[in-house]
């Protein structure tokens, strides 16, 4: 029976911590729902009614483009290798691109100021619902560990690579929605930054 609370509890945040995958799902009123999964060691919990992820280069953008257009997003996480549970997260992200003040705030703030090469926003959610069902159904899986592919990609392309190739591949959705994350948006928002290979 799933269960439904306005903000995180500290179990919650507890069960959060130690996942390794979590998937982020976001559309708007006339796109393709796009689901996409991500590593936690790029997701920080703010306070227990947000949570932001720090989000790399890939061959899509659509999530930046949905929340341009819409604003809706829910991340999931559930339970490969223990008891089984599954947590919803639902709110309003917002895309911060890299070279804007509040992408800097929050990467200084939440992520000791280092940026993965690749890096091109951040996205914070704003939380209204949290939910809790049974997961089990589930399948239990083991952890390898991560994969380093995206790390050397990234590296092989450098920097103007990758501000070239965000400009030819990351610039519109599936269904040409603008998505804020390729041109002058991408350049380094601040010398301080540590750039973390």
């Amino acid at each position: 029976m799933g269960k439904q609370f306005p903000s995180m509890t500290p179990a919650h945040r507890d069960f959060i911590a130690r996942q390794r995958i979590f998937f982020a799902a976001s559309a708007t009123a006339n796109s393709r729902v796009n689901v996409s999964p991500r590593p936690t060691d790029a997701l920080r919990v703010l306070d227990e009614r947000t949570v932001a992820f720090l989000d790399l280069t890939g061959s899509g953008s659509e999530t930046a483009a949905h929340l341009r257009a819409d604003g809706r997003i829910t991340l999931m996480f559930c339970a490969l290798d223990e008891p089984p549970n599954i947590l919803r997260l639902y709110g309003y992200g917002t895309s911060m691109p890299r070279a804007t003040s509040d992408y800097a705030s929050l990467l200084a703030a939440f992520f000791n100021n280092e940026e993965p090469l690749g890096a091109r926003q951040i996205v914070r959610i704003d939380i209204d619902l949290v939910q809790t069902s049974c997961g089990y159904g589930v399948p239990l899986f083991e952890y390898v560990g991560e994969r380093d592919t995206l790390r050397r990609w990234a590296e092989q392309k450098g920097d103007a690579g990758l501000e070239e190739y965000r400009r030819q591949k990351n610039a519109r959705s599936l269904d040409g929605l603008p998505t804020g994350l390729a041109g002058e948006q991408s350049a380094p928002c601040s010398e301080s930054m540590t750039v973390k290979n």
